[in-house]
């Protein structure tokens, strides 16, 4: 028998190609050209599952509309809107009063249902009981459609006492190093991503290269490494400083792993190797070597860098590690604990699934607009979780204490903050690696007994 919550891809294909005329349309209605609208909708509205509006209208708690009338409509909202039959209403917060907005609305009565995923939600919005699992709307979520199946682990990594509040219906944002293939070359340097494809991408080869470029004669003096990459290295050791058994958490600062990571990180500072000047791109003077940055920099350093060959790599490898581990975002919505709207919220999310493996060539087209296809495809392979496994650190999804920024001192700054900054930018009141974990463990102690014992 025939799913009728199933939806052919041609048709998902159909519905996005009608929202992107529908959103030209709008935005040009004022040009001499005008863009027609479309004949009609009946072809996309007899195909969709009869639905109650009352069962598919979501209200939506965010710092940002998926509605936004300034911007090309989502795909995801298409299909939801137009093969679902859905809605979404948005109420507007701030980004930094998210959750005590939520649980004010809550606690009024007020209907929420859907929330954006983000850093301090897991564990911290769960164990302040903020929602609920998504578990019970599995067929909704077309989890038994085998649109999910690569993605089966990486959910598994958020599940907890059993159960799934965060099921992540992408990867996206990967940590990069950013670097420039002519300036290999002039330096007599392997090109690191073909090094990565042969499985030969690791510190010690990234180290080699920072050394031999480090010590060229063509310069007063050259930088190994520019940028923000604290994060970066320690994902790559596969550890995370606070441990997550599915159910309890634990303080694995004193991982050996991690102190490898911050000895790196400190051998690299002590030798004048990291360049501390900020920039939000691969800096094209050719005296710095990397840029770590999160994907969003590569098309600013494409920019300003056309004829330098522009490439990326993730972070290499810890030395003898089983596997290629990577810090990047995983993408994900989460169900508000009062709503009553988890059929509607689970099935927008399978939207969201839908319009990520079954729109590819739409997504594909949009990004080689800004950087080229073998950048593209690189990053699609560094983001595929048959190939690296990422690494989410739930120290950063609880307390200020934990994860926050203060007013970016060593004294105010989150626990995790000072982890991946302090021996990199140096001046902090610390001077190794050792003085720093005994400082921060006592406070990783302290909030842990909070999570912990709310179970």
């Amino acid at each position: 028998m025939t799913n009728p919550w199933r939806v052919p891809a041609a048709l998902i294909a159909s519905v996005t190609v009608l929202s992107c005329a529908v959103s030209c349309s709008k935005k040009n209605k004022n040009n001499t050209h005008d863009v027609p609208e479309p004949e009609s909708t009946a072809a996309v509205e007899s195909t969709a599952p009869a639905a109650d509006p009352h069962d598919t209208e979501i209200t939506w708690l965010a710092d940002y509309d998926l509605n936004d009338p300034s911007y090309e409509r989502p795909a995801a909202l298409a299909i939801y809107e137009d093969i679902y039959g859905g809605r979404i209403n948005y109420i507007q917060t701030t980004p930094d009063n998210k959750l005590s907005k939520l649980a004010e609305l809550i606690n009024a009565g007020e209907e929420v249902d859907m929330f954006p995923y983000e850093d301090g939600m897991f564990p911290e919005g769960v164990c302040r009981d903020l929602f609920q699992p998504l578990d019970p709307y599995y067929e909704q979520l077309g989890m038994n459609e085998g649109i999910w199946d690569d993605m089966s682990e990486v959910i598994d990594m958020f599940a907890y006492n059993g159960e799934h509040y965060v099921v992540p219906y992408t990867l996206s944002e990967p940590y990069l190093l950013t670097y420039s293939r002519k300036l290999m070359q002039s330096e007599g340097i392997d090109d690191p991503y073909t090094l990565y494809k042969d499985g030969k991408w690791d510190w010690n080869t990234m180290l080699d290269m920072i050394n031999k470029f480090s010590g060229s004669e063509t310069a007063a003096h050259h930088f190994g490494i520019s940028g923000f990459y604290g994060e970066a290295i320690l994902s790559s050791t596969g550890s995370t400083v606070i441990g997550f058994d599915g159910s309890s958490l634990k303080n694995n600062i004193g991982d050996p792993k991690i102190e490898s990571a911050e000895a790196f990180m400190q051998d690299i500072r002590s030798r004048w190797l990291y360049n501390s000047n900020w920039s939000d791109m691969f800096l094209s003077d050719q005296n710095t070597l990397f840029y770590a940055s999160r994907d969003w920099s590569l098309p600013i350093s494409d920019k300003y860098g056309r004829d330098l060959d522009i490439m990326v790599v993730p972070f290499p490898k810890m030395p003898g590690a089983d596997k290629n581990y990577i810090n990047c975002r995983a993408n994900a919505r989460m169900l508000v604990k009062t709503s009553t709207k988890g059929k509607a919220v689970a099935t927008y999310l399978k939207c969201e699934r839908l319009a990520v493996t079954e729109l590819k060539d739409s997504a594909k087209e949009r990004a080689l607009k800004e950087i080229t296809e073998e950048q593209y495809n690189a990053i699609q392979e560094f983001l595929d979780p048959s190939k690296v496994t990422p690494v989410f650190d739930l120290g950063y999804g609880m307390s200020e204490k934990m994860y926050g920024n203060g007013n970016y001192t060593f004294e105010t700054r989150g626990v995790m903050n000072n982890i991946t900054s302090a021996l990199l930018e140096g001046g902090a009141p610390v001077g190794s690696w050792g003085e720093l974990r005994d400082r921060m463990s006592p406070i990783i102690d302290e909030e842990l007994k909070k999570y912990n014992d709310q179970q």
